[in-house]
């Protein structure tokens, strides 16, 4: 099998998938304990706004000022969210949906008359993880690095603030590397499967599991030549519920 994959496109493809995972299962942990399970898909679809918008506007696809745009937004929805949270508690998760959709149809709305919108609109959704190189995978690397040593250290006397911060920071440059969807599937999937776990191993088990994933439906994706974005995101819902039934069998027998 070793000889009949191309891993100068498969590495990369598997490191990047890591690099996110690094972030999205603990972030995707505090989503699910704090019961606001589609902000992953809002902040996402706010900084792919970010970038539409660039877009709309002619700026360089690699320019900086398209990364500045796709953060910005996404921290301006993240401050929002944490002030609605503080205030309008009861209704954030509607508040959550709203933003999502608005976000949605503000960007279908700003590709309405260009002639690549619907390119543009499809790799934000399922992203491009097989065109990943190992150069662009650096900034994003140490990106997250500065922000896991942030996390570990600072969250648990944020008060929410860093939460919401580093989900905006993180998932801004996720989006461009490994799509909506993907986001979304590496932030829920790995901590839902994961959710009976003992406490000590949640973390690691997480991360397994997300690893299993995108190592299997990147294979799958370059053998069957399919959107591997989507191959993915199926790959990491039947290694998720695999998983969940494991540790639910282990936990009753011991």
């Amino acid at each position: 099998m070793i000889d009949i994959i191309d891993w100068t496109i498969v590495g990369p493809a598997f490191v990047a998938g890591l690099i996110v995972l690094s972030t999205h299962v603990p972030l995707g942990q505090e989503v699910l304990r704090r019961g606001i399970i589609f902000i992953d898909l809002a902040i996402a679809q706010v900084a792919g706004l970010g970038v539409i918008a660039a877009y709309a506007l002619h700026w360089d696809p690699e320019g900086i000022e398209v990364q500045l745009a796709a953060v910005g937004s996404a921290l301006v929805a993240a401050l929002g969210l944490y002030w609605t949270e503080k205030h309008w508690a009861k209704v954030q998760e509607p508040l959550i949906g709203t933003l999502f959709i608005l976000a949605a149809t503000g960007g279908i709305l700003l590709l309405a008359g260009n002639p690549h919108g619907s390119e543009h609109l499809k790799e934000l959704l399922v992203g491009q993880i097989l065109w990943t190189t190992w150069e662009s995978l650096w900034p994003v690397a140490l990106l997250y690095a500065a922000v896991l040593a942030l996390w570990f250290w600072l969250h648990p006397r944020s008060g929410g603030l860093l939460f919401y911060l580093a989900f905006a920071v993180v998932v801004t440059a996720s989006v461009q590397i490994v799509g909506i969807y993907l986001v979304f599937a590496s932030l829920i999937i790995p901590a839902l499967s994961t959710v009976n776990a003992r406490r000590g191993r949640r973390l690691w088990a997480g991360y397994l599991v997300g690893a299993v994933s995108y190592f299997a439906g990147i294979v799958v994706s370059f053998w069957m030549d399919l959107p591997t974005g989507a191959v993915i995101v199926w790959s990491m819902a039947l290694v998720g519920l695999l998983a969940g039934q494991l540790i639910v069998g282990k936990r009753q027998r011991f």
